[in-house]
């Protein structure tokens, strides 16, 4: 169906006519020309993420479904990394003629998905068209006590540096996505021209041939067998909020916080600065999955250059009070790779054989030149 055919508050009307608020802090959702929201005793956290399709996604890999859940859980994992709770989401979109209206369906799907998981009210939003590609920006709220808050700027010397997960997997994913998406196109270029030979010759036996090259090649699926967790990793990524429960129950505040969506290195050097700090991290510490490291090796790349720089990971980067070593340890999930250090000592690199390097931020930047 053309998204013509129905306009814009038919698409909305299609989009959220059955989504029922579940948080009580929602007063008020999608229909009016805001949402209402009440807070009580809690603080408002607020994030907002701009998604642009060839900067932040391909769609010749990334479903619409999985485009949707991804989103959503990009901002979801911003809330949790300040140790909050989230509870409505805003979405924009702005679309172009190639998008019918079947495509939205599976975007909000992804989209719904991912709140449903989180328990997450969809407030509002806004949909426009585009001439330059499918563009997303989502807002979304969280609460969280004022004394539960934790922010970049609360490392001390001595703290643990702990991670969750495993990193360096969903910049894999991505390398072998892009290496995939490679071979195809080399392969549609090398038809398309046998294809405009053999049409400059007249030859139909040859021409029906190739046509019959191009379609199996546009119906061909890349076989990723035992690489599933890395493609996963990129193209459908959790928000830790299971980690954040467990910091809970355990009585745990982080003294410092943010999400691994740049690289481990970057995130690393934010939370020094901010809290004037430096810090020691090992290299043998690093949390890193099987199939990454197999990849790694596949594609004669460095392991640990991966894990550092990768993003996309979206597991968390914490640092808590020496003293809770043992509850840390008993976490599953959690890693300690290093501590906090005096800012004057700077951000080092302890790598296997006990070499130390200064730690640098070589993680993701949209801004950077090429």
């Amino acid at each position: 169906m053309e998204i013509a055919e129905i306009g814009e508050f038919g698409l909305i009307e299609r989009l959220t006519n059955d989504i029922k608020p579940k948080n009580a802090s929602t007063q008020y959702g999608v229909g009016d020309d805001c949402a209402v929201l009440q807070y009580h005793e809690d603080e408002v956290l607020m994030t907002s993420d701009m998604l642009m399709e060839g900067v932040h996604f391909d769609l010749t890999y990334i479903t619409m479904e999985q485009l949707g859940y991804k989103a959503a859980m990009e901002n979801i994992s911003d809330i949790f990394a300040m140790n909050g709770t989230p509870a409505q989401m805003i979405v924009s979109i702005a679309i172009d003629k190639r998008f019918n209206v079947e495509n939205i369906d599976e975007f909000y799907a992804g989209l719904r998905k991912a709140c449903d998981k989180w328990n997450i009210d969809i407030v509002g939003g806004d949909t426009t068209s585009t001439r330059t590609g499918l563009a997303i920006s989502i807002t979304c709220v969280g609460h969280a006590k004022k004394e539960e808050i934790v922010y970049r700027n609360g490392a001390r010397e001595t703290d643990l540096i702990c991670v969750t997960g495993d990193l360096g997997a969903a910049y894999m994913g991505l390398q072998l996505l892009e290496r995939e998406k490679q071979v195809y196109y080399q392969q549609y270029d090398a038809l398309t021209k046998k294809m405009e030979t053999a049409r400059a010759s007249g030859n139909p036996e040859n021409i029906k041939t190739l046509e019959a090259d191009l379609k199996a090649l546009n119906d061909f699926q890349p076989d990723f067998a035992g690489k599933e967790y890395l493609i996963d990793r990129q193209l459908k990524p959790e928000a830790r909020g299971d980690i954040i429960g467990q910091l809970r129950e355990a009585n745990i505040r982080p003294t410092a916080m943010m999400d691994i969506s740049d690289g481990l290195s970057s995130e690393l050097i934010h939370i020094c600065k901010q809290s004037h700090c430096g810090c020691r991290v090992y290299e043998k510490n690093i949390p890193i999955d099987y199939q990454t490291a197999v990849m790694a090796e596949e594609m004669n790349m460095n392991l640990t250059t991966c894990a550092l720089n990768g993003g996309e990971d979206y597991e968390l980067l914490f640092t808590v009070p020496i003293g809770d070593h043992e509850k840390i340890e008993a976490m599953e999930g959690v890693r300690q790779i290093g501590y906090i250090t005096k800012e004057a000592l700077g951000c080092q690199l302890i790598t296997r054989d006990n070499n130390e390097f200064e730690l640098k931020a070589q993680g993701w930047n949209p801004l950077k030149e090429k």
